[in-house]
Formats: C-alpha cells, sequence, structure tokens
C-alpha cells in the first residue's frame, strides 16, 4: 500500500465521482479506476460501490477513509518537520546549574560543531519544573536527579553518580575536618532546598535523616542554589548537597565529606520516550555523556 494510492483513493471518497476525483488529480478516469482497483485488492475487500454517476463508501472503505486522512496527514507533518530540522535545528534545555556544570557547557560546543545550523535554548529551572515543560513538550531535554517514579514517561541516561558533600561556612568549628560523621551535624541547624520545587532531593535526604536518628532544625528552605549557599555563607546553617555544587562556590564556603551519607545522586538526562528517534536529540544527549565522562577522567568526582 502506497502513500499515492492513499492519495488518490481519499480524492474519490471526498469528490463522490472517479471523473471529477481524476480531474482533481491530473490523471484520466481509467488510470485512477486501475489504481483504486489495485488498492481494493490489497486490501481484500470492496471499497466502492460505484453507480453511473458517483460512488458509495463501502464499510471498508469507511474505515479506510478514517485511517487514511490521519495516515496522510502524519505523513505530511513528518515531511514539513524533516524539511525544518534541514535547515534549522532548534534544541530547549532544562537543567538545573548546580547538576550540569562543566558538562552542559561542553556538550553544547560539541553539539553545535555538528549541527552547525543548531539553536539550543537553556532553562535554569528547578527539577519540578524541568520535568513539567518536558511533559508539556516545552523543553527537549531535561539534566536532573533521574526519579524512578517518571521512567515510564520519560528516557533517562545516565550521566554522573554523584557523592554528597556536606556545605559549612568559613569559622565555623566542622571546616577545619576533613570528613563529617552524622552525628556531627546534631548540634547545628540545616538549610535546605524546598521540597515542593526539590522533591529527589528530600526522597533522598528524609530516609537517611530518619535512619541517622537526625532531628535537625530547619533554619530554611531555597529554591535556588544560589540563595541557599547565601544562607550557608552568612551562617543561618549547614546544607547537605551534590558535591558539584563546589564547582559552583568554590570558595564561598567550604564542603566536606560526609561519612555514612544518602544513597549517591544520579545526574542524567531525560526526553520524552515518544523521542528516541529524533537523531539531533540523541547526538545531544550522546554529547553529555561524552562530557561526563571527561569530566570524571579529569577529576570531576566532586
Amino acid at each position: 500500500m502506497e502513500l499515492r494510492q492513499l492519495r488518490y483513493f481519499v480524492a474519490v471518497a471526498e469528490e463522490g465521482n472517479i471523473s471529477r476525483a481524476g480531474q482533481k488529480l491530473f490523471l484520466t478516469q481509467p488510470a485512477l479506476s486501475r489504481q483504486i482497483q489495485a488498492l481494493e485488492h490489497e486490501v481484500g475487500h470492496p471499497l466502492l460501490t460505484r453507480k453511473a454517476h458517483s460512488i458509495q463508501l463501502t464499510r471498508a472503505g469507511e474505515t479506510l477513509l478514517r485511517e487514511a486522512r490521519e495516515v496522510l496527514q502524519r505523513a505530511d507533518l513528518a515531511l514539513e518537520r524533516t524539511r525544518t530540522a534541514s535547515a534549522e535545528t532548534r534544541l530547549r534545555v532544562g537543567y538545573a546549574p548546580s547538576l550540569a556544570a562543566g558538562i552542559l557547557s561542553v556538550a553544547i560546543a560539541n553539539f553545535t560543531q555538528v549541527h552547525p545550523q543548531a539553536r539550543v535554548e537553556l532553562s535554569d529551572l528547578s527539577t519540578v519544573d524541568t520535568l513539567e515543560a518536558l511533559r508539556e513538550d516545552r523543553i527537549d531535554v531535561a539534566i536532573g536527579i533521574a526519579r524512578l517514579q517518571d521512567k515510564t514517561a520519560f528516557t533517562w541516561t545516565t550521566l554522573l553518580r554523584e557523592p554528597w558533600r556536606v556545605a559549612v561556612p568559613h569559622g565555623h568549628a566542622l571546616a577545619k575536618k576533613r570528613s563529617i560523621a552524622p552525628g556531627d551535624l546534631k548540634a547545628d541547624s540545616l538549610v535546605v532546598f524546598c521540597e515542593k520545587g526539590y522533591p529527589e532531593y528530600w526522597e533522598h535526604l528524609s530516609p537517611w535523616l530518619r535512619q541517622q536518628k537526625l532531628h535537625p532544625r530547619i533554619a530554611g528552605e531555597y529554591d535556588g542554589a544560589e540563595s541557599l549557599m547565601a544562607a550557608v555563607e552568612s551562617g543561618l546553617g549547614l546544607a547537605l548537597v551534590g558535591a558539584r555544587m563546589a564547582r559552583l562556590f568554590p570558595s564561598r564556603v567550604a564542603f566536606k565529606t560526609l561519612m555514612s551519607p544518602p544513597e549517591t545522586l544520579c545526574i542524567a538526562a531525560a526526553r520524552q520516550i515518544s523521542r528516541g528517534e529524533d537523531k539531533p536529540l540523541t547526538v545531544f544527549v550522546s554529547e553529555l555523556v561524552n562530557a561526563a565522562k571527561s569530566l570524571k577522567g579529569n577529576g570531576g568526582k566532586g
């Protein structure tokens, strides 16, 4: 079954007359009739009931008309997308700076070498906002912490496994320690990412606090890395964060290794499952993976 035959059949069905459809398609009536007969042979059922000056669709014909219209619409859309992609590739990326540091810029540089016409658009978002934007097709790929409950909607590609660190203000007694035990945190308040915007942070942190029998006073909840580090720097409390925060704030606070830490964070790139065959997007995700490998090779584990 060819798209050309489906277009002929739809034209005949819409015109209700083979001669008029032939004029519209610039085909003679016998030539068009042969194409419809070939399609009927392929389907295995009559599609038209032929009358003197008109045609009537059979039940099989009515079914094929609905399906053919949808197939042709999708084919036209695919062609248009292909033409657009050949002229310019637009890639929309949602990310958290504390997770994408050292990876995203390298991946974009390498990707644009392969796709010089590419236009990469960046959105700095929380995890919840990033995944919502991905679900609503407002971005094409998200860089964040992989979440098990989202694996039915998205394809997650692991980039890095990130250990935890304790962010401590300079001058604090714990800043002199090489590593910090969970028990060392009992005397201090914590500043944290807000649960609404960063649920994956709390999915790791809450069970660990219960396991360690820690009940810290929460001195503040923050919606971004900059504000969280400002709170630590100001002495409002300590923060439990991913090691890559040290790449963003190398001197403002001290980052200490945490003994018996929570489960390691998995930084990953997410895309809609339906976009699995999107070549430019696949290439970009591959560049993210390569950039992450290069980072680990240069001692970028944090």
